[in-house]
């Protein structure tokens, strides 16, 4: 690989968690010099609005009670909301999970926020660089096993979240590519699971998608001990 075509590639993957997960992903042959890849997310159009509405709203109402004394940060995907980050205390903790159940349309909130000191920027810039290198695997190294462009990665002190909606053998397969990836210290499945692959995406006739029946099940399930690291069966230390 030429040495400009290394460095786009660099800034694709650095790019993409920025996008990723929220809307439609388009990768140009700028990079690869192939034909356009287009992805289309499993989420409806007002689904995905609703999600950004989401995010927008809980970070503004945080901000508005706490300001810079904590440092919180809400994804929300198909209505579910992950709240990662650290504050001083259990009682703001409670507080924040709180709020987010609270914002319109909301289903589900997972509260991964920790009682901490803040991220400096230096952590901020590792994880950053952790999604960057699980994301560029995912797209080198998926095997056709699942679609990169259908997850979202989240990553907080050495912690991968991935959420998504996947099949069980796509969650799986993410998620040990996940698990395996230098930095990582342990995954969370934030994942909604579907019966099978929507048809449209197999080039069949568009078909609903079935979701598994009954309540939803727990959605914090860590990745199988056998697909993580060594270190990543430790609890994770603030």
């Amino acid at each position: 690989m030429s040495e400009w075509k290394g460095r786009a590639m660099m800034l694709a993957l650095v790019a993409l968690p920025l996008v990723q997960g929220c809307v439609p992903l388009v990768v140009t042959g700028a990079v690869g010099g192939t034909a356009g890849v287009v992805a289309q997310d499993r989420r409806s159009v007002g689904t995905q609005l609703d999600d950004r509405g989401i995010e927008s709203q809980v970070s503004d109402a945080i901000d508005k009670k706490y300001g810079s004394d904590v440092n919180v940060d809400p994804s929300s995907y198909n209505r579910i909301v992950l709240l990662t980050g650290q504050v001083p205390d259990e009682a703001t903790r409670t507080d924040i999970e709180g709020m987010a159940h609270r914002v319109a349309n909301v289903r589900q909130v997972v509260n991964e926020i920790r009682v901490a000191p803040a991220n400096t920027f230096s952590s901020k810039a590792e994880n950053s660089y952790l999604v960057a290198k699980i994301n560029g695997r995912f797209l080198a190294e998926n095997n056709n096993l699942f679609s990169p462009l259908q997850i979202r990665i989240i990553a907080d002190h050495g912690v991968v979240y991935l959420m998504g909606m996947v099949t069980q053998s796509e969650g799986d397969a993410a998620a040990k590519l996940a698990s395996t990836t230098t930095g990582t210290r342990r995954v969370v499945k934030v994942f909604e699971y579907l019966g099978s692959v929507p048809a449209n995406e197999q080039g069949q006739t568009p078909a609903p998608v079935q979701t598994q029946a009954g309540p939803t099940p727990p959605v914090q399930a860590p990745a199988p001990v056998d697909e993580a690291l060594p270190s990543a069966t430790q609890p994770v230390s603030p």
